[in-house]
């Protein structure tokens, strides 16, 4: 079954002309079965792009998804459209009564922001606290996998002088998680940023488990031994183009980039980027929906217990 995303959104044309099958509210509503229910929280200030790359992502395996596009506040975003956020996405507060199988938050442009000086840092650590009630399994990519940790365990990231920028090699360091099936035992994913946190912080909380890690990059995913917390470190979603867009942008702003490591032939800027990522990409995001939200959901969700005091504990605990 394919995803099921609101009529006229913009990446349903897209994803047709990729050949990805996305069904409209419509017809999915003849369907006689249980869909998952995913939100994606999207803080990236381009919604469209964003919207594109993950609905790409969870549109590869034989579920039915009924997607939420929700958004933190309602201020106009700076490279998306007014009119596209009041037909398509729905403020926190409208769905907090809500429960869902899956959520997904996105990362967001703050790299070199202290956490208690972001406008809607208040909004962020609301939205984390609830999705220990609301959700099954929850997807914190890149900013959002390292505000999470400091949010739940107290540990804040370390920031490079350098922006890690490139495709990277990686190690799978558990073969037997379900979230590594299928995985090659290195394979490559795309890293755009400042924060970073060592392997052996992750390693030392208790609760959590390394799964994949990069001598150049550092950790990639980890994950609760409970399945309900998952944080991808760089960034899966990404086209082919993106790297190289970040590139040229940071370059107009009058910076001075490093080239992205492993991404353009010869490293040479003017030549085509080398994509190496997306088959597993695509992998990541298939197993987490079908080992860590779909096999452990309840059906109904009514039932969906929230994280007990206990599980609270371990994962505070180091």
């Amino acid at each position: 079954m394919p995803i099921r995303i609101p009529e006229q959104l913009p990446a349903q044309d897209i994803l047709l002309k990729e050949n990805i099958f996305a069904m409209d509210s419509g017809r999915a509503a003849t369907q006689d079965i249980r869909p998952l229910e995913v939100g994606i929280l999207n803080l990236m200030p381009n919604k469209i792009e964003t919207e594109v790359q993950l609905l790409r992502l969870l549109s590869n395996t034989p579920l039915q998804i009924n997607v939420d596009l929700i958004r933190i506040d309602d201020q106009a975003p700076k490279h998306t459209p007014q009119s596209h956020m009041d037909a398509f996405y729905t403020l926190f507060e409208d769905i907090a009564h809500k429960r869902y199988d899956g959520l997904i938050i996105t990362g967001a442009p703050l790299a070199l922001l202290p956490y208690e000086e972001v406008k809607y840092w208040d909004k962020i650590k609301a939205v984390f606290d609830w999705s220990q009630r609301h959700v099954q399994s929850t997807l914190y990519l890149c900013w959002a996998a390292h505000a999470a940790m400091y949010h739940f365990y107290g540990i804040n990231r370390q920031l490079r002088e350098e922006k890690l920028s490139g495709v990277y090699p990686h190690k799978v360091l558990a073969p037997h998680n379900e979230l590594m099936r299928g995985f090659d035992s290195v394979f490559y994913a795309p890293h755009s940023r400042y924060g970073e946190i060592s392997p052996t912080t992750y390693a030392n909380v208790k609760g959590l488990d390394v799964l994949a890690c990069s001598e150049e990059a550092g950790a990639y995913i980890v994950a609760s031994k409970n399945k309900r917390t998952v944080m991808i470190t760089g960034h899966p979603e990404y086209d082919p183009e993106t790297l190289r867009d970040e590139y040229v942008r940071d370059l107009g702003q009058g910076l001075s980039p490093q080239i992205p490591c492993n991404y353009f032939e010869a490293d040479d800027p003017k030549c085509e980027p080398k994509v190496t990522w997306r088959s597993h990409g695509t992998l990541l995001y298939t197993n987490w929906l079908n080992y860590y939200v779909y096999q452990t959901t309840p059906y109904d969700l009514a039932t969906l217990n929230p994280k007990t005091d206990n599980e609270a504990e371990s994962d505070k605990s180091k």
